[in-house]
């Protein structure tokens, strides 16, 4: 996994949680006289109690849904591969790198570095603790930036695909699961967003969202584990439509908030479905009257004209009703007039509409269609990005800890 090292949204977490933190999982002094002693060896590194010991209280602290001891014993492992990863490419932090990291931590936190160290002390947490999770955390960033990067570049038909699945007419639907949270006043809301935050930083898999969904969700959904039906993609407000779009089946949103509630949704599927044309709401057309004597400068006109701009220029010194420019709602054009512009792309023209002994050029000026959300393509390709280097990262991590030596040593 990929440590989470600088995110605001880790930040609040860590200080949310620690502020509320009771003391746990201490140790008497016969316990505490073998907690230095090693209990995992990783290839040439170890893991001791202490350092287990110490992450659990971390992870307690945030709220993690599972097992703190175990969820730090694996998280430890992870960090150990992850050190030796970046070691072999040669990279190392300087002592003020890793000052600056923590002084970026606590500043996203809005504290400074010593009252971030402070609260952290009285949570139990030990100073070296937490440096050694800063350093680990912006190694292995930089160990991916490095070994990744140039193979996670998005293209800009990925992103144009992206934007035309996240608009209104996007042919996709999702499968969702949701965990609805109560914020019908300011403390409910202050609690249920610390939860929502908790969830979507420390969920992981399916089974682990449901059991979540039946603890705290208010939906009437909570009974099925939060799992919810068919969603056409276009029916979901823009933002929540970019954030699906990036993340893997399993992956879960950022807290949303919605009207008196707070919204956590998990991806369970993504299919795609043939697009639909978006429907035209009015024309833009020019109708140029030619009388039946004149019939030979219709083709003269056609041909000399790129634009229906043009079409003033023609008209200069002819009687006001010869040219005709206007939009229209497409039901209150003329039937023939409508037939011939369909088949028109813009600054086409038609010459297969009469009326009576005139002769009409119709040219199709541009269509109006149904109005779609604006989508941020940076963001869309950050966020791309972001998911293919994550992806990466967590095979990468795969690799390692199926060609390491893990050994249990208690």
């Amino acid at each position: 996994m990929i440590v989470p090292v600088l995110t605001p949204r880790i930040v609040h977490l860590v200080l949310a949680g620690l502020l509320a933190a009771l003391p746990v999982l201490s140790a008497g002094p016969a316990a505490a006289q073998g907690s230095f002693s090693p209990v995992i060896r990783v290839n040439d590194k170890v893991i001791t109690a202490y350092d287990i010991q110490q992450r659990a209280r971390l992870l307690q602290a945030l709220g993690s849904p599972g097992d703190p001891l175990e969820e730090a014993r694996e998280a430890l492992i992870d960090e150990k591969l992850q050190l030796q990863a970046a070691e072999a490419t040669g990279l190392s932090l300087t002592e003020e790198g890793v000052e600056q990291g923590i002084e970026e931590f606590a500043g996203r936190a809005n504290t400074t570095p010593e009252n971030f160290l402070a609260t952290l002390s009285r949570a139990g947490v030990d100073r070296e603790t937490f440096i050694d999770f800063v350093t680990a955390g912006l190694l292995w960033r930089e160990t991916i930036r490095l070994r990744f990067a140039q193979r996670a570049r998005v293209s800009e038909d990925d992103v144009d695909r992206a934007v035309a699945l996240a608009s209104s007419g996007g042919g996709a639907r999702v499968l969702l699961s949701e965990i609805i949270l109560p914020a019908r006043n300011a403390q409910e809301a202050a609690q249920s967003e610390e939860r929502a935050r908790q969830i979507a930083a420390s969920t992981r898999g399916f089974q682990a969202f449901a059991a979540a969904a039946r603890n705290f969700s208010a939906s009437p959904s909570r009974g099925r584990g939060g799992r919810i039906d068919w969603i056409p993609l276009g029916n979901l407000p823009p933002q929540i439509r970019a954030e699906l779009l990036t993340l893997p089946p399993g992956g879960v949103t950022t807290p949303l908030r919605a009207g008196n509630a707070i919204a956590v949704f998990q991806l369970r599927e993504l299919q795609e479905l043939p697009p639909r044309a978006p429907e035209v709401l009015s024309l833009d057309y020019a109708e140029f009257r030619i009388p039946d004597g004149e019939r030979a400068d219709a083709v003269r006109i056609a041909n000399e004209i790129d634009t229906c701009d043009d079409l003033y220029g023609v008209a200069k010194n002819l009687p006001e009703d010869r040219l005709l420019r206007e939009a229209r709602p497409l039901d209150e054009i003329p039937a023939d007039v409508r037939e011939a512009l369909a088949t028109l792309d813009a600054n086409e023209v038609s010459t297969s509409v009469r009326r009576g002994s005139t002769q009409l050029l119709v040219m199709l000026c541009g269509r109006t269609t149904e109005a779609s959300e604006a989508i941020d393509r940076a963001q869309i390709r950050r966020q791309l990005v972001n998911q293919r280097i994550e992806s990466y990262a967590t095979g990468y991590l795969a690799e390692l800890r199926s060609d390491a030596q893990i050994i249990e040593l208690e």
